[in-house]
C-alpha cells in the first residue's frame, strides 16, 4: 500500500519542521513500513549543520525511522485520536555514510515484538540502495493529555 503526505498526516501528529517522511512506498499494517524522505537544502537544520558542508543530522535519521515505525503501528492503536507514540529508546545505532541535500532516503522499519504499550522495532536507512544508518528502537504509546 502506498500513501501520500496527506494520508501520512492523518496517522502522525508530527508537523513541519518535524514531519520527517514524505511518502509511504510499502506498508504491512502492524508489521513493517518503507518510507521515502527527500532531503532538500532548504530544511532548517542545514543552516547550522553545517552551512559549508550540509549533512542530515543522524538523530533526524533515527527520528525518521521512528516515524516510519509509527505508520506501521498505526493499526495497533486502540484509539488513535486519544493516543500518541513517543520514541522510548534507541540501541545498536550505526551511521555508515553521511546523508546530504539531494539524497533520497529510503527508510525501512520492521516490528520485532510488542509488549503492552511498548513496540520494539529495527530500522534501516538507505541512499541509492546503500545502507547509511541502522538502529533498534522502542516506541511507547501513551494517552494524549487534554
Amino acid at each position: 500500500m502506498e500513501m501520500d503526505i496527506l494520508e501520512i498526516k492523518k496517522r502522525l501528529k508530527h508537523r513541519y519542521p518535524f514531519l520527517m517522511i514524505d511518502r509511504i512506498l510499502e506498508l504491512e499494517e502492524g508489521k513493517r513500513c518503507v518510507a521515502l524522505k527527500n532531503v532538500t537544502y532548504n530544511e532548517p537544520y542545514f543552516q547550522g549543520h553545517f552551512p559549508e558542508s550540509p549533512i542530515l543530522p543522524g538523530v533526524l535519521i533515527i527520528e525518521a525511522l521512528a516515524q516510519t515505525g509509527g505508520i506501521a503501528g498505526f493499526s495497533l492503536y486502540k484509539n488513535a485520536e486519544q493516543e500518541i507514540t513517543f520514541l522510548a529508546g534507541v540501541d545498536k545505532v550505526k551511521f555508515r555514510k553521511p546523508v546530504i541535500p539531494g539524497d533520497q532516503l529510503i527508510l525501512k522499519s520492521e516490528f520485532l515484538k510488542r509488549k503492552l504499550n511498548i513496540w520494539m522495532l529495527k530500522g534501516e536507512a538507505f541512499v541509492d540502495d546503500e545502507l547509511v544508518a541502522k538502529a533498534e528502537f522502542k516506541l511507547a504509546t501513551v494517552p494524549v493529555s487534554e
